[in-house]
């Protein structure tokens, strides 16, 4: 289905992004992906595939650098490219307005001609609910900068397919985790700090999330677009089974064999903290997705990978160090 099919991909040098951007070069997709620098050094989580992508230089929230991209056609975007931090957020609220709603505008009434769009929206979209798990008929609660514009993001989406009659599925995927993520994100910074032993501190970790593993959230997001050619109700990606915080750092403290001293509660939990996320996700698994990987297993590839990215590239007697 995805074999010649010309495809875009915003946000392909990012986490999620680029595992997307691989999956579709090995199905024979003619992909085309959106880097602010046309340079490997730039894009280093695009290295496997980057002698076989198309790549256009363009930052989105700049509408003169999209307009350039007017002449392009695309049988199907996937639209990832956005602000990511929930916690920065709260200093970066330009940053995300820019990023996540003057980008998608840019994009849609600027950028190239687009058959079917597929949107990443976030699961802090929903924000403080009453109710467990997250489903998509509650309405939406954002409580940080970030989940605001996301939303901001999704509901202009839904507009433009209204008017320009725009194949379009919204997706609203739950925390996710993997290799080449982002040691912002609380997974790999606290499996890079047990693999060196270093000091914890958290906050008591009482409030629970689910994580999924990168290749199931992948496999969702080509699973929907296989199955569904237009929906505007967005549809949840994640496994329902969400963890604790503080289980989370005691799992990767046990699975790293880390001497890393733990501070559990000796960080205040942030403003307008989200005491529970869940994924209601009966829709997708009524259609037939189901995550292929376990948590656990999951965890433990991850782990795996950042000791070989730690020995690579942060080590300082790493060859990469040497050049």
């Amino acid at each position: 289905m995805l074999k010649n099919k010309k495809i875009l991909v915003t946000g392909g040098a990012g986490f999620i992004g680029s595992h997307l951007t691989q999956r579709l070069v090995n199905a024979g997709a003619k992909v085309t992906v959106i880097v602010k620098y046309n340079s490997i050094f730039d894009c280093p989580r695009l290295i496997k595939v980057w002698d076989k992508i198309d790549i256009v230089e363009a930052d989105l929230r700049n509408t003169d650098s999209v307009s350039e991209m007017k002449k392009l056609k695309f049988d199907l975007v996937f639209h990832l490219a956005a602000y990511n931090h929930v916690g920065d957020s709260f200093k970066h609220v330009m940053e995300n307005i820019n990023s996540n709603i003057i980008s998608t505008v840019n994009l849609l009434n600027n950028g190239p001609k687009i058959k079917k769009i597929i949107h990443m929206g976030s699961s802090e979209i929903y924000g403080l609910q009453s109710k467990l798990p997250f489903n998509v008929s509650e309405k939406p609660n954002p409580m940080s900068p970030y989940a605001l514009t996301k939303f901001g993001s999704e509901l202009f989406t839904i507009l433009k397919s209204k008017s320009n009659k725009l194949d379009l599925i919204c997706v609203r995927p739950f925390n996710t985790f993997g290799p080449f993520q982002s040691e912002k994100a609380i997974i790999p910074e606290m499996i890079l700090k047990c693999i060196q032993d270093k000091e914890i501190k958290t906050t008591g970790g009482k409030q629970t999330r689910e994580f999924n593993y990168i290749d199931n959230i992948i496999d969702g997001i080509l699973f929907l677009n296989k199955k569904i050619k237009h929906r505007i109700e967005p549809v949840n990606i994640g496994s329902n089974k969400p963890i604790s915080i503080r289980n989370l750092v005691l799992k990767i403290h046990k699975f790293t064999n880390s001497n890393s001293k733990l501070k559990i509660g000796s960080l205040n939990y942030r403003p307008n903290e989200i005491w529970n996320m869940q994924a209601n996700n009966k829709f997708i698994i009524a259609k037939g997705w189901k995550p292929r990987i376990s948590f656990d297993e999951g965890l433990k590839q991850t782990i795996s990978w950042y000791r070989n990215f730690y020995k690579t590239y942060l080590n300082n007697k790493s060859t990469f160090n040497k050049l």
